[in-house]
């Protein structure tokens, strides 16, 4: 069975920093973009960032670029978010999620209907 599991969420001050962890049960992300989303309170859920195949270029949401990093694990079977310096309006639950990708791939899409397997969430809580 193919399953994401979320890690690392949590209370922070804001300024503080959370490592987000997706890890891969069943299969491993050699062969899929990756994708972190988030849903708000009230909100729709909304995209965070991506990391390509293979070539592991990454994209991410204006609100979080420059304070959100997205990498991949030695093991191939878990992506990273680091997110530094984290502001209020960052509170959510944090959902990871794999988009099997056929062929070659230049660049990743932080678009919800383009991933195949989703996680059950993490919330991430920034408040004094």
């Amino acid at each position: 069975q193919l399953q994401l599991v979320e890690s690392g969420g949590g209370l922070v001050q804001p300024g503080g920093s959370l490592r987000l962890s997706c890890a891969a049960s069943g299969f491993t992300l050699d062969d899929y973009a990756v994708g972190w989303f988030r849903q708000a309170p009230g909100k729709e859920r909304e995209g965070v960032s991506c990391i390509s195949k293979k070539n592991n270029n990454t994209n991410y949401a204006d609100s979080v670029k420059g304070r959100f990093t997205i990498s991949r694990g030695n093991a191939k079977k878990t992506v990273y978010l680091q997110m530094n310096n984290l502001k209020p309006e960052d509170t959510a639950v944090y959902y990871c999620a794999a988009e099997l990708v056929f062929g070659i791939q230049r660049m990743c899409v932080i678009t919800e209907r383009r991933y195949d397997y989703w996680g059950q969430g993490t919330q991430v809580t920034v408040s004094s």
